[in-house]
This record gives structure tokens, C-alpha cells and sequence, in this order.
């Protein structure tokens, strides 16, 4: 047993709290490095995730082992078309005994949800997920709710299967601080996996690292993280420049380019930096941007190829 937790620690300096959270997650799942960097990058920065994936890679494990790291609750909701707001939000439920209408919280109030196949829902579903991931609040019957903080969403679609579903229109995706996609693991860590289900749920050796003020206390840090100006003008750059592509159809917006310096704050704040550097926006753009675009041919690899272009005309400050 003792191969699967002698991973690598990917920085000496990094934020012992965060290093702690990353251990506790890699506990209890097989994750890359990258992909469980840019997910806490995601929480720190106060974002929330799509995961494009096929099913059965893992999504609800690592949304249900960082829940347990972080010491905080877990809701998860499967999306199917007759699935209304109210499901998600929760409602008024009429208490007899009582004679008043008593509000019963949906599953949104946890601090981690999955949202399971969101394409699945109809648009109106996906509006109210829209306001909540938005706002950090749920208003139902007039009245404003906020949500648990930290919340952190993560929204799942299976790439391949399109029937009976819709597509998150542009604006919706806009609203995901990050896009990543698990993929198939390598034939090492899918030993792994079966080695850790063998004895029963992985989830079991995921231990609470540490606890939901930590990471309120993480993503008030991560905007302490400086940016200076030549990196602001750096990333206005990047954003401009995916608008003219001619591959593009539709740019990335003004959001992107907060959402950009705002995942590379926390990618910053991982590593134990007070300062951001060019690789933190260029690690960073490449998961925050992609999904943002519009190309021509509508495929998303289309995107990240866009992305790749850019990054590579746009010149980098060297101050």
C-alpha cells in the first residue's frame, strides 16, 4: 500500500495550508498534479469548474474528496430536463403543525456541489444555477439566501453524448473561472485506482486537512497577490489578441481577463509567491480561456489551439 502516496510533492515553498489540502485530496484519489493545482487554483481564486469528461473518470470522487479536505459539505445533483429551480435551490415546504410556510434549503446550500451533467437541464435550471454561481446567493419567493462560503461548484458534461440536451449557452460558460477535463488515466494510475478500491471506498482515507475558514482565509490572501502593471497589460493583450484571431468567431471577454489575473493570483499563492509572474497567467490561460472562445468550426480543441497561438505571438514582459 504504501506506493500510492509516495507522489511527489510538485514545490518545496508551497502555502503549507494548501500543501495540506493537496496531500489530504491525493489521498483519497488519483489525480494528476496539473489537474489538482488548476482545482484548487479554482477554489482559491473563488471560481467555480466545468469538467468535460466522459462518465466513469472519477469526477464525483475528486468533487467529494476535495469536500472532505476542505472539512466542508457535499450536495450533488444529477441534472435530467424535468429537473426545475426550485430543485436546486431549494423552496417553501407548508409546515402544518406550525400553519406557516417553512424554507427548505436545495442541495446548492453546501460548500462543495457537483452539478452532474448540467446539460441536461433545461435553460431555465441553468439560469438559476447562473444566479448562484454568480452572486453566491438564492432568491426564492422574494427572498435573498446567501449560500455557504466557501462555495465551490462543479458542473460536469459528457462531451460525447449530445442527444436530449443544452448546450450552457456563451454566457453561462463565461461564469466558469476554469475548464478541464480529467481524461483517461495512464496505465499506472489506473492500477492505482483499482489497488485503492480493492479494500472499499479510497474516500475513507481522506482526512479533513483543514477547515472551511482556511480556505476563506486563502482566497482573501490570493487577492493580496501583486500584479504589476506590465503583467495587467500582458494579460489585456492575450484577451485582445484571442479576439482577433481568424479562427475565432468570438473572443474572450473583459470577465476572461479578470478570471485570468485572478487564477494567476492563486496559482501565486500555491507556489508561496506574493507576486505573479508570466508562467502563473500562462498556466493559468490555459484553462481559463479556451472555453470562453468561439471557433469558426465550434470544436472546443479549437480553442485551446487558439490559446496555444496566442500565448506564443504575445510578447512577455520581462520586468
Amino acid at each position: 500500500m504504501q506506493r500510492l502516496f509516495s507522489v511527489q510533492h510538485h514545490h518545496p515553498h508551497t502555502h503549507p495550508k494548501i500543501d495540506q489540502l493537496m496531500t489530504a485530496v491525493r489521498a483519497g484519489v488519483v489525480i494528476t498534479e496539473e489537474k489538482l493545482l488548476l482545482l484548487v487554483a479554482a477554489l482559491i481564486a473563488g471560481g467555480h469548474v466545468l469538467m468535460e469528461d466522459v462518465p466513469g473518470v472519477g469526477k464525483t470522487l475528486v468533487a467529494k474528496a476535495l469536500a472532505h479536505a476542505i472539512g466542508g459539505s457535499f450536495k450533488r445533483v444529477q441534472c435530467t430536463p424535468d429537473l426545475l429551480p426550485s430543485d436546486v435551490t431549494g423552496g417553501a415546504i407548508y409546515n402544518q403543525r406550525e400553519g406557516v410556510f417553512e424554507f427548505v434549503p436545495g442541495p446548492l446550500f453546501a460548500n462543495v456541489v457537483l452539478v452532474d451533467e448540467i446539460n441536461r437541464a433545461s435553460p431555465r435550471t441553468q439560469s438559476s444555477l447562473l444566479e448562484c454561481m454568480a452572486e453566491a446567493q438564492v432568491t426564492t419567493d422574494g427572498v435573498t439566501r446567501t449560500l455557504e462560503k466557501p462555495f465551490f461548484l462543479i458542473a460536469t458534461q459528457n462531451p460525447v453524448e449530445m442527444a436530449g440536451t443544452y448546450p450552457l449557452p456563451e454566457a453561462q460558460l463565461d461564469r466558469f473561472l476554469i475548464a478541464l477535463s480529467l481524461g483517461y488515466p495512464s496505465f499506472e494510475d489506473e492500477l492505482d485506482i483499482l489497488e485503492r478500491e480493492e479494500r472499499g471506498d479510497s474516500l475513507d482515507d481522506v482526512p479533513a486537512a483543514v477547515r472551511p475558514e482556511d480556505i476563506r482565509d486563502l482566497q482573501r490572501a490570493a487577492l493580496q497577490v501583486d500584479v504589476v502593471r506590465s503583467l495587467k497589460e500582458y494579460i489585456v493583450r492575450v484577451v485582445q489578441e484571442t479576439r482577433a484571431h481568424p479562427d475565432a468567431l468570438l473572443g474572450v471577454s473583459p470577465r476572461g481577463g479578470t478570471s485570468l489575473q485572478r487564477c494567476a493570483q492563486a496559482l501565486a499563492l500555491i507556489a508561496g509567491r506574493s507576486f505573479v509572474t508570466p508562467d502563473d497567467i500562462k498556466r493559468a490561460a490555459q484553462a481559463c480561456l479556451p472555453h470562453r472562445l468561439l471557433a469558426h468550426d465550434r470544436q472546443p480543441e479549437t480553442g485551446a489551439q487558439i490559446v496555444d497561438d496566442v500565448l506564443k505571438k504575445t510578447r512577455v514582459p520581462l520586468d
